[in-house]
């Protein structure tokens, strides 16, 4: 999940909120202007919001760890 926002496994919480919105922003599938740019967005996206899921929760952060 690291690899997938671009951060070390030391990374703060708001460095990982931060890099999610950045990702988010880019690949979010709203902001395709195709529909083959949305469906190749689309599991980018999902990868994105699960790291963020997982390291964006202390809990689940320490699990995964």
């Amino acid at each position: 999940y690291y690899k997938i926002l671009s951060l070390p496994p030391s990374a703060t919480s708001s460095e990982i909120r931060s890099a999610y919105k950045k990702l988010a922003l880019k690949y979010h599938p709203d902001r395709a202007r195709t529909p083959s740019e949305k469906e190749a967005a689309t599991p980018r996206f999902q990868k994105i919001a699960e790291a963020y899921e997982v390291l964006g929760d202390d809990g689940r952060r320490r699990s995964y760890d």
